[in-house]
């Protein structure tokens, strides 16, 4: 019996079939939505994918999606299919790539996600974007990724951000099957735990959980609604009943789902 909470594939037994459909779903979504690739910076991995829904005319609503994999895998390949949702919505959506560790350091996907989400807003008007429309979410590690969009100082940009399955505190997983993987460092739980920063009341936040998450990913999304609160931010949390950790994005897809439906709310909730 799997011991570690943080090794996904040891608690979710269907975790590679689940992972196929997502990955089936998101070329489906690929051929059938018109789509826009750009670069966001000149690595190889600066780049996102731009899906604009069909016979739209603009300015609509813009959504950028952070995928997850600890920092260390997938691609925004993988996750098209989040944007069958967004578009269906009625917005543009931005599923974003960026280096994995332990090749590049956290701090460099800190400062990508953040590249990303800056060329969005001064680029997405030529796409029929309006950027003064913006929400993002993220799942897993992208969560985490995505809670440093709307810290505290000059304001975000961004007006709801949807975290799904986050991780919100760095720290255990120095302690996780993780750790021989991608070595995180002191300085780098200090600097990039969500829990240990501030936050722009001007974004509302959802925060979501799958029911049959493990223990830490509860705790977790509990203690940041929590600050996040304190902190005078609008937000809310929801458990998606009978959903785990990959089950959960793979529902971002589908529109009916409770997690799609959460997903359209966020992108809808300034328009």
């Amino acid at each position: 019996m799997e011991k570690d909470p943080f090794r996904i594939r040891g608690h979710q037994p269907d975790f590679d079939l689940v992972v196929a459909d997502i990955v089936s779903r998101s070329a489906a979504a690929r051929e059938r939505l018109p789509m826009s690739e750009a670069g966001y910076g000149n690595g190889l991995s600066e780049t996102l994918d731009i899906f604009v829904p069909p016979g739209a005319s603009g300015p609509l609503p813009v959504h950028m999606f952070i995928h997850g994999g600890y920092w260390r895998m997938f691609s925004k390949r993988d996750y098209s299919l989040v944007a069958e949702t967004v578009t269906e919505a009625g917005a543009i959506a931005v599923i974003v790539d960026y280096g994995l560790m332990p090749g590049v350091r956290m701090a460099t996907i800190v400062d990508q996600v953040g590249r990303a989400k800056q060329w969005v807003l001064d680029n997405i008007g030529g796409f029929g974007g309006d950027p003064s429309r913006f929400t993002v979410s993220g799942h897993s590690a992208g969560a985490q990724l995505a809670s440093m969009l709307f810290r505290s100082g000059a304001p975000s940009g961004i007006q709801a951000a949807l975290l799904l399955g986050g991780l919100y505190d760095l720290a255990p997983l120095q302690k996780s099957f993780l750790q021989a993987e991608i070595a995180l460092t002191d300085e780098e739980v200090r600097r990039f735990s969500p829990l240990r920063q501030t936050y722009d009341t001007r974004t509302s936040v959802s925060v979501l959980v799958g029911s049959r998450e493990t223990p830490p990913f509860h705790d977790q999304a509990g203690a940041f609604t929590r600050r996040l609160g304190r902190q005078g931010l609008d937000v809310s949390f929801r458990l998606i009943v009978g959903r785990h950790h990959m089950d959960s994005v793979r529902d971002l897809g589908d529109s009916n789902s409770l997690a799609g439906i959460e997903l359209t709310k966020i992108v809808a909730s300034k328009s």
